[in-house]
């Protein structure tokens, strides 16, 4: 996992075009967010989610990803990631991972947002929230840290000082670098470790993507391949953001206001490059 390899840097003209690629996923995903209720198929999520694509002259980075067959992965309760679109129905107190990406001139965007569908439990709101801002702590240790590793510190001491029932970080999936390809190097971890990764510098461009679980971490995969579990079924979530540094600081290219609200509560100022 910890092997170095190159990592690709962004031109300031390159982090733009990431940009529209980030706010077309931010709109794909606020429709896709707002349609999931109880009742609603996870196959009609994707097709809510591909047509903004469509209308936006974008393409999806998931569909054919090593032959994934849906534009957004769908996972519900005890899936954790990679979940596939299909006939399963909402039903009230689900919680629901929705990840999905877009590609704009061959440049990649990626994020994720969690929602508990009809009548929240208590137990829910506390694993979806702690997950989100485990997110944005890890996004504003990128714009104060040194090295890649400290995200994964700071996700982790965030994580584990929280209030209320512990949550769980997993180690099998981990955050990414982001460019011409999705998936690129260097790996981001959700967790603190003795690898510090690559140093922050401008040009860095990243997906930061925390999963907490309200059991035990160990996970499995079913037999599609694709969906990840938890293997005691209990709860997962993931949220996930695409963001980018640059010579005057960072910004949170799929979301719709560059992070800037949520990284202020964090004391830390947005540098959009507009």
């Amino acid at each position: 996992m910890f092997r170095q390899q190159r990592v690709e840097y962004k031109s300031a003209n390159q982090i733009r075009t990431m940009r529209e690629a980030g706010l077309v996923l931010s709109n794909a995903l606020d429709q896709t967010v707002a349609a999931a209720r109880v009742g609603i198929s996870t196959r009609e999520l994707d097709a809510v989610f591909a047509g903004v694509l469509k209308d936006a002259g974008a393409t999806s980075n998931f569909l054919g990803y090593h032959g994934f067959p849906a534009s957004i992965c769908t996972s519900v309760n005890h899936e954790v990631v990679h979940g596939i679109p299909g006939d399963y129905v909402l039903q009230d107190g689900d919680i629901i991972s929705i990840d999905g990406g877009a590609i704009v001139r061959g440049w990649h965007s990626d994020s994720a947002r969690t929602v508990i569908v009809g009548t929240p439990r208590a137990e829910d709101v506390h694993l979806s929230k702690t997950t989100e801002e485990a997110m944005w702590r890890g996004i504003a240790a990128l714009a104060t840290g040194k090295h890649v590793g400290d995200i994964g510190s700071a996700i982790d001491d965030y994580v584990s000082a929280a209030e209320g029932p512990a949550l769980g970080i997993l180690q099998d999936y981990v955050g990414h670098g982001i460019g011409t390809q999705m998936h690129q190097s260097p790996d981001v971890l959700n967790y603190r470790s003795s690898h510090r990764g690559p140093k922050i510098k401008p040009g860095l461009c990243l997906a930061i993507e925390p999963m907490l679980v309200q059991g035990r971490v160990e996970t499995s995969v079913l037999d599609d391949d694709w969906t990840v579990v938890t293997v005691d079924g209990k709860r997962a979530c993931q949220w996930e953001h695409t963001v980018a540094v640059h010579d005057g600081g960072i910004w949170v290219l799929s979301a719709a206001d560059g992070g800037a609200a949520k990284l202020a509560e964090l004391g830390v100022v947005v540098a959009p490059l507009d």
